[in-house]
């Protein structure tokens, strides 16, 4: 608690807001424990299908835009609470709805369209919130809190697995748990007592000129991060037959590693700066994606699977990394609103390519192989790298 303390201002309303952060984390975590799973062996998903029900689930992220701007006059807190109920309203379809690619595709479309609601709310409040110079920080412990409800979730459903293995199915039950479990968190989410106000940049793109590079990393950071959130997963489901529980104990591991690193990275952002954190984190990525591609190349296949598993981690904690750009629109903004109405837009110019990974990723899977995949994933790290050492920081930035 002490650290919470010291990074947020005491008036704000961080209390609740980290409680709804870490009940929607543990829902979230239920739901992405089984998913790919039940899209592979209950709706018979192919690599293309789920490419396919990958764009319908990017796509609210880039109509966020629009979203937002049909909002504008709402504040962060209470757009925060609308994405609750859309990501419940999608949960309870999941529960209910046959098990057909129409239907699953537009329960996962609903829930998406309140979970990334919230995205762009989650990292403005941590650093509306946050007391001066701990930006980086706030968002490195509010990725913590969520990442422990993810975990706890990932731990229950391998739990689950492991008991009743042989039973039925127990995937619909679980949907029901999560979605009453988000419930609970859009409660909690209702008791938040900070009210920002509204601004005139919510009713427009905030597209500003000072930002183009801030828009165009997230473009390269949304491409390459795609492949590896919609088909890393499910090169282990399909490629090597991993089941729910093996998928929800890689999960929870990359969890409790990016709970463990989230912090750290953050302080590595205030301290070393957000620059050098943008550039450096495609060293790793580039090793981790050669042995995703081809690992069944080089090793046995059981080998080359915990090979794939290791790098899946590595992918997740270098990820952390994105709070980087962030805190350079922090660096860069002259009012709390214009950080949030600049990190909302930026969500949706990473999905512009995001949408288009996701549907023809699968399709380059398929006739191309999965080797080539990890390659496309390599080499626009390595164009996010080279593009972030353009950019200028501290006062070179402000006079942009």
């Amino acid at each position: 608690m002490r650290k919470f303390t010291e990074v947020f201002r005491a008036e704000s309303g961080w209390r609740m807001f980290f409680v709804s952060v870490m009940t929607f984390g543990l829902g979230y975590g239920l739901y992405k424990g089984i998913i790919d799973n039940y899209l592979a062996e209950i709706v018979s998903m192919t690599s293309f299908d789920k490419g396919v029900s990958e764009f319908f689930r990017e796509l609210p992220g880039l109509l966020l835009v629009f979203i937002l701007a049909v909002f504008f006059m709402l504040s962060a807190e209470t757009i925060y609470k609308l994405g609750a109920l859309f990501m419940l309203g999608g949960m309870v379809m999941q529960a209910v709805v046959p098990a057909t690619r129409v239907m699953v595709i537009l329960a996962i479309f609903v829930f998406s369209l309140g979970d990334h609601m919230q995205l762009g709310m989650r990292s403005t409040l941590s650093l509306q919130y946050a007391k001066e110079g701990r930006g980086g920080a706030a968002l490195g412990l509010q990725t913590s809190v969520y990442r422990i409800g993810t975990l706890a979730g990932y731990l229950a459903i391998a739990a689950v697995f492991y008991f009743l293995e042989g039973a039925e199915s127990p995937y619909r039950t679980v949907f029901a748990v999560s979605a009453a479990i988000i419930a609970l968190g859009a409660l909690a989410s209702l008791r938040m007592k900070g009210s920002s106000r509204p601004d005139e940049t919510k009713r427009r793109f905030y597209f500003r000129k000072k930002y183009s590079k801030y828009y165009m990393l997230e473009v390269f950071y949304g491409a390459r991060k795609q492949i590896f959130f919609t088909f890393g997963p499910y090169v282990l489901v399909l490629f090597y037959g991993a089941d729910a529980m093996v998928i929800s104990l890689l999960f929870a591991v990359s969890s409790v590693c990016m709970f463990l690193a989230a912090p750290a990275v953050g302080r590595i952002i205030d301290r070393f700066g957000y620059k050098i954190v943008m550039i450096t984190d495609t060293l790793v990525l580039v090793i981790v994606c050669f042995f995703y591609g081809f690992a069944h190349h080089i090793f046995p296949r059981n080998v080359a699977f915990i090979v794939c598993c290791v790098n899946y981690v590595l992918d997740s904690v270098i990820s952390l990394a994105s709070m980087a750009s962030n805190v350079y629109v922090q660096d860069l903004s002259d009012s709390p609103d214009e950080v949030r109405a600049t990190i909302s837009t930026g969500v949706s110019v990473n999905h512009l390519i995001t949408i288009l990974i996701a549907l023809f990723g699968g399709w380059i899977w398929q006739v191309l192989g999965i080797e080539t995949l990890f390659i496309l994933s390599a080499i626009l790290g390595l164009c996010n790298s080279a593009y972030a050492a353009t950019i200028k920081t501290g006062k070179a930035a402000a006079k942009l």
